[in-house]
């Protein structure tokens, strides 16, 4: 039960990044006033607005596809599935703190949520070898 619980986590989790991608491609606003990533310290004065929402709509569609590809992994009780979560975590991770905009004002808003989440699995998966599933 926890293997099936913690596949459809890492599914939903991948899925919020979709969620990021709509809004850095300007396809909606997640929340009203919300100006995610085009402010970016890393990428905006370098590239412009258009070139990092492109960007960061790639990259969170990467982490999507990571984390979905490590939950179906493990929920088909595949022995890859943890390399690929924790790569996916550390990407999503790298995608969040360098397309932030270094303001602290909504930090929910422009991933610091699931930053910790991705925190939380690093530490459960590398820290306390949690879940051992033997297969």
């Amino acid at each position: 039960m926890l293997r099936v619980f913690l596949s459809i986590f890492f599914v939903l989790h991948g899925l919020v990044h979709l969620l990021y991608a709509g809004q850095s491609r300007g396809m909606f606003e997640l929340s009203p006033g919300l100006t995610w990533p085009a402010g970016s310290w890393a990428f905006a004065k370098l590239f412009g607005s258009g070139a990092t929402g492109l960007l960061a709509g790639a990259a969170c569609l990467l982490a999507a596809l990571g984390f979905a590809a490590g939950g179906a992994g493990l929920l088909l009780k595949q022995a890859w599935w943890r390399p690929v979560i924790l790569g996916a975590a550390v990407f999503s991770g790298l995608v969040y703190l360098l397309f932030w905009d270094g303001g602290l004002a909504r930090l929910a808003d422009k991933g610091g949520v699931g930053l910790l989440i991705n925190l939380a699995i690093l530490s459960a998966l590398l820290i306390f070898k949690w879940p051992n599933f033997e297969f």
